[in-house]
Order: C-alpha cells, then sequence, then structure tokens
C-alpha cells in the first residue's frame, strides 16, 4: 500500500493504541493526512504538546456516538481504524447503556458513516473478551464484530470493506495490572485475583503493527487474530514484584481464568497462517478472492491462553515490562 498517498482517520486517538499508532504511522509510513478523532479535549491538547505535531496530523474533536459529526470527520478519509471504546469491565457493568451507546451504537454510526462518504476500508479493534463473553464489556465487543463482519453486506460488492482484529491483553495500556504490581511491591505484598490466571499478551507496538499489516490483506468480513504468547499471571507478578507475598483475592465478577482468541465453533471457518489466524465471513455476500497460504484450522480445537505452545519466561515478561 502507497500510505503517503492515503487520508487516515483513527478513532479514540487519542488513547494508549492511538498514540502509538499515530507515532508508527508518521514515523515509518507518512500518510499525507492523520486525523486523531477523540472526544477529550486536554488528551488531544496533551499529546500535541508531548510532540505529536507533526504536520500530517489533524485533530478532531468528536464522539463515536455522534452521528453527524462523523460524517464530517470521514470526508475524504481513506482508511479508518476504530479503536475508540469503553472497555473497563466494571464501569461498562455499572453504566451499561453508556457501555451500549459506545461500542455498538458508535460501530454503526462508523459504518454508516464510512459507507456514504466513500470511505474504502475500515479496520476495527476487538478483544479476546469478545469470544464466548461473561461481562458486558465483552457481549457488546461481540455485537460489534458482528457489526463490522456483516456491514460489507450493506456496502455491497463495491463499497468500503469492513474487518476486525482480536488479540489480547496489552503491555502497559490504561488499565494494565503492572503498574497496581509497581505501587503495591513497596509494602512488600501485592493481590491477584487467581494464581490459575493465564492471559494473552501482546505490545502496543506489536499490536500496531499487526493492524497496519490486516489493513494490506483485508477484503471483507474477517476477523484477524494474531498469535501471540501467554503468561501466567504468578510469573508477572514474580517479574514485576519478585520476592513480594502474592495474596489470593479470588476471581473478581465478570472475569475469567483463561482467555480464548478463537473459539472451537470458529475453528471450522478458520485459516491458520505461520503468525495468525483468520476467522472468515461466515456469511460473505459480499466480493471476496480468498487468502491463498493458509491452512483449514483443525475442527474442535481453539486458541486459547492455558492451552497455548507459546509462553512468556520470566526473562522475556522482565524485557517486556521495562519496555
Amino acid at each position: 500500500m502507497n500510505w503517503e498517498n492515503l487520508t487516515i482517520l483513527i478513532t479514540g486517538g487519542t488513547g494508549s493504541f492511538g498514540k502509538k499508532f499515530t507515532e508508527i504511522m508518521v514515523r515509518e509510513y507518512r500518510p499525507k493526512k492523520l486525523i486523531i478523532y477523540s472526544r477529550d479535549e486536554l488528551k488531544q491538547h496533551e499529546m500535541r504538546v508531548s510532540g505529536f505535531n507533526h504536520p500530517s496530523l489533524r485533530y478532531f474533536i468528536g464522539d463515536v456516538r455522534d452521528r453527524e459529526r462523523l460524517y464530517r470527520a470521514m470526508h475524504g478519509v481513506d482508511i479508518v481504524v476504530h479503536a475508540a471504546a469503553l472497555k473497563q469491565v466494571p464501569a461498562c457493568e455499572y453504566n451499561p447503556l453508556e457501555a451500549v451507546k459506545t461500542n455498538i451504537n458508535g460501530a454503526a454510526n462508523i459504518i454508516d458513516a464510512a459507507i456514504d462518504t466513500g470511505v474504502t476500508k475500515v479496520l476495527a479493534l476487538s478483544t479476546d473478551k469478545a469470544v464466548n463473553p461473561i461481562n458486558l464489556y465483552g457481549a457488546t465487543k461481540l455485537v460489534a464484530e458482528k457489526l463490522f463482519v456483516q456491514g460489507n453486506a450493506y456496502a455491497g460488492t463495491e463499497g468500503v470493506r469492513f474487518s476486525c482484529v482480536r488479540y489480547g491483553n496489552v503491555v502497559g495500556s490504561r488499565g494494565s495490572v503492572i503498574p497496581v504490581f509497581q505501587r503495591q511491591r513497596a509494602s512488600g505484598k501485592i493481590t491477584i485475583t487467581d494464581g490459575r490466571m493465564t492471559r494473552f499478551w501482546i505490545t502496543l507496538e506489536q499490536g500496531v503493527q499487526f493492524v497496519i499489516k490486516c489493513i494490506g490483506m483485508m477484503q471483507g468480513g474477517e476477523v484477524f487474530v494474531p498469535k501471540i504468547p501467554s503468561m501466567r499471571i504468578v510469573d508477572l507478578a514474580d517479574v514485576v514484584a519478585p520476592g513480594c507475598e502474592q495474596e489470593n483475592m479470588g476471581i473478581r465478577p465478570g472475569e475469567k481464568l483463561h482467555e480464548v482468541l478463537v473459539s472451537r465453533d470458529e475453528s471450522r471457518y478458520t485459516l491458520e497462517f505461520d503468525d495468525m489466524y483468520l476467522i472468515q465471513p461466515v456469511h460473505p455476500w459480499w466480493q471476496t478472492n480468498g487468502h491463498p497460504g493458509g491452512q483449514p484450522m483443525e475442527d474442535g480445537t481453539k486458541f486459547s491462553s492455558d492451552k497455548n505452545t507459546w509462553w512468556l519466561t520470566h526473562d522475556e515478561l522482565s524485557q517486556m515490562v521495562e519496555e
């Protein structure tokens, strides 16, 4: 892709992913224009004065709930990366209608605006919480995934293409457990919810580069899942707070012991590549050309954090935390 001729809009552009995406885009791909779309003027100001002031950058105040503002913001845009979401599990449980308005209605607004303004590609960020969801956040992201996959049917055979990227916990993102462990270690005791817990782990840099790769690959309706390592929460605690007592507090409401990125039911229509799984759309009424090189995933298997064949060592965890 010739990024230098493209105009990109990223929703949630002042978040952890948005800032890293902007940094990498400006440094390595140099798009014609990159629009940071978010609702917080302070975060936009802080981002601008901290060095994100390249001539190609534009800052738009707006909310994905605001359909008319999205139409204005997408005028002349080629590619949309949709990263805006309410993602804190307790906040979504306490404010369920707000989660629906942002994560579901906001997705619908993105789809409508992209179709009507001539955008060519939309890639939305999803989460392992969307697989077999047990909390409202995961449920809203599952609905958003379905909207983006089947949004291609509204676009027809010649219009904008919609796809999703689904991955696990991001090292150092807002809400990460690492800062909690760092604060607690001075007391000599840290709290973990359950010592058996495992999680998928990915860095912001890896997440951004994967998204950029998938934009180039997407034909519409795919859910892209990177092959990423797992880690045990007790191993992370040992790395961040070595020698500290670990107190088990019990699993929290809406939390899983292990996460799944590709479910057993999804395996029937999933292709496996060296570095990713590609979940194909079940009802592709639009035109697709397939993805050569992928092998069908074994039926009835799953990609879960506890059954992963790739585990982070203490040294690898330590390096990721330091970075």
